[in-house]
């Protein structure tokens, strides 16, 4: 089949690489616009764009896939089908009636399971054992569209959310293709999504991401490895930021309130609203990313020190 594929960012890369490697062929992709960097004010391509331009493949770039010239192209293209992979934006109907066979999405869950901006995320922070990929057509309504197929992957104790989407992202790659493959041959068809098991996943913002130390230890865990590597779980020191990352259990279970610091040779503990927990890497605002041995070294914790508000 001719396919334009819809993507944005890092994840979407095993998806496009398969299908590229595929029988099908990539005739256009579409992208985010050229946004700044996190270390520069330079505009650079995203991720899929850069792949898409190393392979010779036209690029479409819209600030939003509502715009006319867009779908003018689109129309002109006529891809038989239209995969898409984390792409960042809505799409508007004259954009989903364009491709024979609908724009077919790879999502990061167990659908109808969290549908929205941020699955992986949200089964972490749920404490799911089991999570997945499913392929579906994609509707006007949510991640509401009816179902392909589906792959599942287990949640791992120790999972961040980068760990997992690293390796659905690979696997949903795979169900991708095949879900490809049996549309153009006639062999598939796609059921609706169940009526019951239904969640929602709303973008993680900075504000989610702080750390409530009066939470059970196994909530604080959760949440920071929910939030690493984006948004980023943090707390206060001394009425500043300081970004977490995932911490462990401390096998003292010491007797410490919540946010109460202690460190020794085991390491530096914080108290939660059960048991106490050790930090792993943190990094004070301004500054490098380091073990939080060193950190507490460097900030030199005096008796009644505490992480929070």
């Amino acid at each position: 089949m001719r396919l334009v594929f819809a993507g944005t960012p890092q994840t979407a890369l095993p998806s496009l690489r398969a299908i590229l490697d595929s029988r099908h062929d990539v005739v256009a992709v579409l992208t985010r616009p050229d946004a700044p960097t996190s270390r520069s004010r330079k505009l650079s391509p995203s991720p899929v764009a850069q792949v898409a331009t190393d392979a010779g493949i036209e690029v479409l770039r819209p600030q939003r896939p509502r715009d006319p010239d867009f779908l003018v192209r689109l129309a002109e293209i006529g891809p038989d089908c239209a995969p898409v992979v984390a792409y960042g934006g809505l799409l508007p109907r004259p954009a989903l009636d364009v491709p024979k066979h609908g724009w077919v999405n790879l999502h990061f869950s167990l659908l109808p399971a969290w549908r929205g901006a941020a699955p992986v995320q949200h089964a972490i922070l749920a404490g799911d054992d089991l999570t997945g990929a499913s392929t579906f057509q994609i509707e006007e309504e949510l991640d509401s569209g009816p179902v392909y197929g589906v792959v599942t992957e287990p949640v791992r104790p120790t999972d961040t959310s980068g760990d997992l989407l690293d390796r659905l992202a690979v696997a949903g790659a795979r169900l991708l293709v095949a879900t490809l493959d049996g549309i153009e041959d006639g062999t598939l068809l796609a059921h609706p999504q169940a009526s019951d098991g239904l969640s929602w996943a709303p973008k993680l913002t900075a504000a989610d991401a702080e750390v409530d130390w009066s939470a059970p230890a196994v909530r604080v865990d959760r949440l920071i490895r929910a939030c690493t590597p984006a948004p980023g779980a943090w707390t206060t020191f001394r009425g500043d930021r300081l970004k977490l990352g995932p911490v462990r259990a401390d096998p003292q279970a010491a007797d410490l309130g919540p946010g109460q610091l202690r460190a020794d040779r085991d390491g530096v503990g914080v108290g939660t609203g059960t048991r106490a927990v050790l930090l792993g890497e943190v990094q004070p605002q301004g500054k490098r990313v380091m073990p939080a041995d060193d950190w507490a070294r460097g900030a030199r914790l005096g008796p009644a020190e505490r992480l929070g508000r």
